[in-house]
């Protein structure tokens, strides 16, 4: 098959030492400097999810524009319990095309468990691809100095919606575990093989015990879906949490097919034991076209915990069958071991 490789990550993205001792020595260096600052915005799972949000939606046919009219928000989570305050902001996306479209957001608001916001968020997009997205809104706490917390979140599935009810909804808040982002539903399906090696060395004269790789063997996906009237699709991935240049490995891209072969292996080197229970493998199927790149689906092959190196992280996700395939490669080391994964929504940690 086609390979592709990184070259190791512990060499050059080594952080200063005042940082390094802000850290955990469980983290290993490649993955230091992408927990600090380049990973995607967590939520802050103290605050407890509650309160309500009022929004219109409406598609402009003459502008070919989607339009969210976003009224305000009702009884919101106190992200900062000490002055008993938020200041909640609303960003918009779709899915599975959020890299595409991007986000939109609305403007913040100071001091207020009750915001007003009375903003149209805009979407140039025809109506046909619409009805292949799932409209998310969510509201956040904007934090200057650190994370910004999330507040909670509504999920709408456009290709079900009633463009003609163009009058406010009054939609209750929901968590993140509870959304159905991760449902499955017509993304179709990725056939790969993965192994750990554990004690690779790569220096002449010299053993690097610690320095394990990771065999990502993309096969073929299968059904995928139709978003246009054909599709040219690639795969991409990463080791989370580094999002880096260094982390991105793709396929080459397969035209005019919903079933593509692409028989490529994808390397990643300097990974120990322990990092196996801490990153997370992200693949992504990609639909390439002249305008756009859009998103037809992915998976995560990881542990799921909901957490890396001590770090709360919404990619962590993986589902019962994701994690039974990565579990089977730990058990294996040295050992291909092969399946057909269900492809899912989620959004991927980069675009």
């Amino acid at each position: 098959p086609l390979v592709s490789t990184v070259p190791s990550l512990t060499s050059s993205l080594l952080p200063d030492p005042d940082h390094l001792k802000k850290m955990s020595k469980s983290v290993p260096m490649f993955l230091q400097k992408e927990l600090s600052g380049s990973m995607m915005t967590m939520y802050n799972g103290d605050v407890e999810v509650q309160g309500n949000i009022i929004f219109s939606i409406n598609y402009i046919q003459k502008l070919r524009e989607f339009h969210i009219f976003v009224a305000k928000c009702q009884d919101l989570a106190t992200a900062d319990p000490k002055k008993g305050r938020s200041d909640p902001y609303v960003k918009s996306y779709l899915v599975p095309d959020n890299s595409n479209l991007g986000k939109r957001k609305t403007s913040v608001k100071k001091k207020t468990l009750n915001p007003t916001f009375n903003e149209i968020l805009r979407y140039r997009v025809n109506m046909e691809y619409l009805r292949t997205q799932t409209l998310i809104l969510s509201v956040w706490h904007h934090d200057t100095f650190a994370k910004n917390s999330f507040l909670g979140e509504v999920d709408l599935d456009l290709s079900k919606w009633d463009f003609d009810h163009t009058r406010m909804n009054y939609f209750p808040l929901k968590s993140r575990a509870a959304s159905n982002l991760a449902a499955v539903s017509g993304r179709g399906q990725i056939k790969l093989a993965i192994r750990y090696l554990p004690q690779i060395s790569h220096s002449e004269g010299v053993s690097h015990f610690f320095n394990g790789e990771i065999h990502l063997w993309v096969k073929e996906c299968r059904g995928l879906p139709l978003i246009r009237a054909t599709i040219n699709p690639y795969v991409k991935s990463f080791v989370l949490p580094d999002t880096s240049r260094k982390s991105r490995q793709k396929t080459r891209v397969v035209r005019r097919s919903v079933d593509p072969v692409f028989n490529h292996t994808m390397v990643y080197d300097g990974i120990r034991d322990i990092d196996l229970s801490e990153a997370c493998v992200e693949l992504t199927v990609w639909d390439r076209d002249k305008l756009a790149t859009s998103l037809l689906g992915g998976l995560r092959l990881g542990m799921g915990t909901g957490t890396s190196y001590g770090a709360l992280v919404d990619w962590m996700d993986s589902t019962p069958a994701e994690v039974a395939f990565w579990e089977r490669m730990k058990s294996t080391p040295n050992k291909w071991v092969e399946d057909v994964l269900p492809l899912r929504m989620l959004n991927p940690a980069k675009a």
